[in-house]
């Protein structure tokens, strides 16, 4: 799978981990990130993985900012992202399964890099489980096209 990588100075730190796992779950990454410039915007990266995501339906981005807030709310600017914070693995899986998450944000300052791996381990693993699940999906992609 196509896996689009984002993050600023202060994501930088899982940039390096991020990298080890997709290499080993055999993904191939995309590197949009941060050149280390400590006056870059997290907005900027947040929306170059966006955009590739958004013509990309079966590829998935994974952002990183201090926080991985304001790249979530970045995203999910975008008409078909869903984009979900996890810091840790079990919000990563419920992300997927019950949210179908197709951007993925951590926060680099806060996450050590052992978690961060199980993290992005656990969201390219994890399915979305549809039923009752892919109806609330659906409202969400309702209510974008209404907007």
């Amino acid at each position: 799978m196509k896996i689009y990588l984002g993050y600023d100075h202060a994501g930088q730190s899982l940039k390096e981990p991020v990298l080890a796992v997709l290499a080993e779950l055999g993904h191939e990454a995309k590197d949009f990130g941060s050149k280390g410039d400590n006056n870059d915007d997290y907005p900027d990266f947040a929306q170059k993985v966006a955009e590739k995501v958004q013509k990309d339906p079966a590829s998935r981005g994974i952002l990183m900012c201090g926080t991985g807030v304001g790249m979530a709310m970045v995203a999910n600017k975008f008409h078909g992202i869903r984009a979900a914070f996890a810091d840790s693995v079990e919000l990563a899986r419920l992300g997927r399964a019950h949210n179908d998450a197709n951007i993925l944000t951590m926060a680099g300052r806060m996450t050590n890099e052992e978690v961060a791996k199980n993290i992005v381990k656990t969201f390219l693993e994890t399915l979305f489980e549809g039923g009752r699940h892919e109806r609330r999906v659906n409202k969400i992609t309702a209510l974008e096209n209404k907007l």
